[in-house]
């Protein structure tokens, strides 16, 4: 969905923010600005996603590359 809108925009502010994003067209440095700040909050949220895995749980999740068998999810060789 797109909006239509007019807005007053510092020229240079636009031109500094289209240098660094590698864009062209002012709607394009925009939409450019607006989704690094949304990836960029995203990735804020991240930090606080703190999984509660210890050094055993790590050990585990390796164990199948160590194993004489394969383990049940991966695909057969052809």
């Amino acid at each position: 969905m797109r909006k239509h809108t007019t807005m007053d925009l510092d020229a240079e502010l636009v031109a500094a923010a289209a240098g660094v994003l590698g864009t062209i067209k002012i709607v394009d440095t925009v939409h450019a600005a607006l989704s690094e700040v949304v990836r960029s909050r995203r990735r804020a949220g991240i930090v606080d996603f703190r999984p509660s895995l210890d050094l055993d749980d790590l050990d585990a999740m390796r164990g199948h590359r160590f194993a004489e068998a394969r383990a049940p999810y991966q695909s057969k060789p052809e």
